[in-house]
């Protein structure tokens, strides 16, 4: 799907059927991703700003969603966890 008038790129999107019987457009965030049809999802609310019609995204990570391969920054929103031996806070003596 192509956004809103100033942006341009392709973004993807997914319609899925929720167990409620509602079938929605929702938003596939972060690059590559392993879902194909009857994949299990889990949906959060919240618009795209710029996809019309498009108001919801599907949480990475969680059921068959796969989460973002290689991802170190901001891995909790693409489902990605802590490499081994990672730590943010490293002591000033250590660190060069």
């Amino acid at each position: 799907m192509s956004p809103k008038k100033p942006n341009s790129a392709i973004r993807h999107v997914a319609k899925v059927d929720l167990t409620n019987g509602l079938r929605l457009t929702a938003r596939l965030p972060g690059k590559g991703y392993l879902c194909g049809k009857y994949s299990r999802v889990l949906v959060e609310g919240g618009r795209a700003n710029d996809l019309p019609g498009v108001g919801y995204t599907v949480i990475r990570g969680v059921y068959d969603f796969s989460p973002v391969v290689g991802k170190v920054k901001r891995r909790s929103v693409y489902g990605v966890s802590r490499p081994s031996g990672f730590s943010k806070h490293i002591r000033r003596s250590i660190r060069n």
